[in-house]
């Protein structure tokens, strides 16, 4: 049975709810191992870089919910154009992608990072035959759970469709698995 990967996105915790911790404070940087299996057991990983500029304060990530709260993913993107990048993912030896949106909000285990790309980073079995089409896979989304020393793990969705089912934001990645972000470490 082909594993559907949609999962609650922590966007919607943290963009609806999110208690930012310093929105100001100085820049971070993660390392981890992206690991991704599929059902027929093929495997792949790549080492990870994230890097956080910024974080946004309640405030302004509200505008881009009430963005997608009125027009979809559309309106999310239009409402991200011009946005001042946040940080970068690069994967492997490729180049950075900027990210627009970084929230962060306590847990009891440290803190949720959700980090947000206006630009798909990689489609994942894209190049197969018979791959579906890559359109409404716009967005890369990532969540760091992190301790108070910056180790910890992730989930990492490289060609991300975001939706709203039941009121609760879900992301489904173009690949259909779970891309884990293993070995979490602040540099």
């Amino acid at each position: 049975m082909l594993q559907q990967n949609l999962r609650t996105c922590g966007l919607a915790l943290a963009v609806a709810a999110a208690v930012v911790l310093s929105p100001h404070a100085q820049s971070e940087t993660f390392t981890a191992t992206a690991s991704v299996k599929n059902a027929s057991g093929a495997a792949a990983s790549a080492p990870v870089t994230i890097v956080v500029d910024r974080k946004m304060p309640q405030a302004e990530a509200d505008k881009f919910l009430a963005a997608f709260k009125s027009g979809g993913t559309a309106a999310l993107r239009k409402a991200l154009t011009g946005v001042a990048p946040t940080g970068s993912v690069r994967v492997g030896g490729g180049s950075p992608t900027a990210t627009r949106l970084t929230i962060e909000r306590p847990t009891d285990k440290g803190r949720l990072l959700t980090i947000v790309a206006d630009t798909p980073i990689l489609q994942l079995g894209a190049g197969a035959a018979g791959a579906k089409p890559k359109e409404g896979y716009d967005f890369a989304i990532i969540d760091l759970q992190v301790d108070s020393k910056g180790a910890g793990e992730g989930t990492f969705a490289p060609a991300a469709k975001v939706t709203v089912k039941e009121g609760v934001f879900v992301v489904e990645d173009y690949s259909g698995e779970i891309v884990k972000l293993a070995g979490v470490i602040r540099k």
